[in-house]
């Protein structure tokens, strides 16, 4: 197994089970030497906590890019997730084009919406961005809403394959090369993803759970990328990270007083032993 070094960037919430206390502990898990870049450091996620602590890092970013440069270091891959404003991405889109090997595998999650809603802060500068950034990826990560920003089609519940199919088509349009879109539903009780590779268009299902826990989403999109920087395919991959993510919901279930995060710990086993097998 050669020993790859990834790099990921976005926000560090000291408590919370999300974002980077998430991505470096699965990353490393899958084997890989996990560098990070924190776009910002908050006291708590902002889902349910007040009056956490916010210390914006967006200035500290093109100086870390620099030394790197200056260093010769490259990475393997480099995976984003959420990122707080248009400058980061710009920044961003710049360590993509300095800092990657020649075959660098580029991953963003364009983590900025979920329900039909941008998140707090966001807006359509923020979304033509994003656009930009998930055009210079080799694979993006979009949920349904974020697909909807950026397609422009309008958000639905209720829908069939060929509403799939016209996501797929605009986000081909916009130059995403290769499409993992999440929490695709055909029919009650089950969910899944659709993974777009080449062209190639395959369907993963899975059962729809009840409960829902925050941070699920970062727990997929770094199992997801562990997974295939370790050498399974996208579908392969995608597979994975499901049936990880859904792990980790079934272990938080029965515990109320763990509402702010899932617990993706105890179950890491499981994915070590996927990603190995």
């Amino acid at each position: 197994m050669s020993y790859k070094k990834i790099l990921t960037i976005q926000d560090i919430s000291c408590v919370g089970q999300c974002s980077l206390t998430v991505a470096l502990p699965i990353l490393s898990a899958c084997g890989l030497e996990t560098c990070v870049l924190p776009s910002a450091v908050l006291s708590t996620h902002t889902a349910g906590f007040t009056g956490y602590t916010f210390r914006d890092l967006t200035e500290d970013m093109p100086a870390i890019r620099d030394h790197w440069i200056r260093e010769g270091i490259r990475f393997s891959a480099i995976y984003t997730g959420y990122l707080g404003s248009t400058r980061q991405i710009d920044y961003v889109a710049s360590i993509f084009q300095t800092t990657g090997t020649d075959d660098c595998v580029k991953v963003v999650d364009p983590a900025m919406a979920d329900n039909g809603r941008l998140y707090p802060g966001f807006d359509g500068a923020f979304v033509e961005a994003m656009k930009g950034l998930c055009a210079q990826a080799d694979y993006i990560l979009p949920n349904i809403t974020e697909s909807c920003f950026l397609t422009g089609l309008e958000y639905r519940t209720d829908y069939d394959a060929s509403y799939i199919d016209e996501h797929i088509g605009k986000l081909t349009a916009l130059g995403c090369k290769n499409i993992i879109l999440t929490g695709v539903s055909f029919r009650p009780g089950k969910t899944g993803i659709m993974v777009v590779e080449e062209g190639v268009k395959r369907y993963y299902e899975h059962e729809l759970l009840p409960n829902s826990c925050h941070g699920t989403g970062d727990i997929y999109a770094s199992a997801f990328v562990g997974a295939f920087v370790r050498g399974k395919d996208a579908y392969t991959a995608a597979q994975i990270a499901a049936n990880y993510t859904m792990a980790c919901i079934r272990a938080t279930a029965e515990e109320q007083d763990h509402w702010y995060g899932a617990k993706f710990e105890p179950v890491l086993g499981g994915l070590i032993q996927a990603v190995n097998g």
